[in-house]
């Protein structure tokens, strides 16, 4: 069994008081929270920076206290470990990667819920959205 390990954020930014989330339709076909293969050498967030500014262009701010991980089988003899962490963004205007991002878009939080492909995704949504409310509280 063939192991791999990803890392990632959910992004968000505020806009006229709404809290807006990045989704990623990618090349492949679904749509996905922005995340990507850990190289060599990289810690966690070293990974989820670099695959932010890679895949958006964007420049993120880590909220700390926030991790969730997920795993699945994406092919046979494979498993792949994904974490993810919760990031702000102070701009909306991202410039998606062309090899492996169709399109990029900032949703309000209903929208964002229903464009995402995989329940796991979903479900890392929701938890980012509970920890950005409870820090409001």
């Amino acid at each position: 069994m063939r192991h791999e390990k990803s890392c990632g954020a959910v992004v968000f930014a505020v806009r006229d008081g709404e809290t807006l989330f990045l989704v990623e339709r990618m090349q492949k076909g679904h749509t996905s929270l922005c995340k990507g293969h850990v190289e060599a050498g990289e810690t966690e967030h070293d990974t989820a920076v670099r695959e932010i500014r890679e895949e958006t262009a964007l420049i993120v701010e880590f909220l700390e206290g926030f991790r969730e991980r997920i795993e699945y089988s994406p092919e046979p003899g494979v498993t792949k470990e994904v974490i993810f962490f919760l990031a702000r963004t102070a701009d909306t205007y991202a410039v998606p990667q062309p090899e492996e991002v169709a399109a990029i878009r900032f949703l309000p939080f209903a929208e964002a819920l229903g464009a995402l492909t995989y329940a796991d995704d979903r479900r890392v949504l929701m938890a980012a959205r509970d920890f950005l409310i409870r820090g409001q509280s």
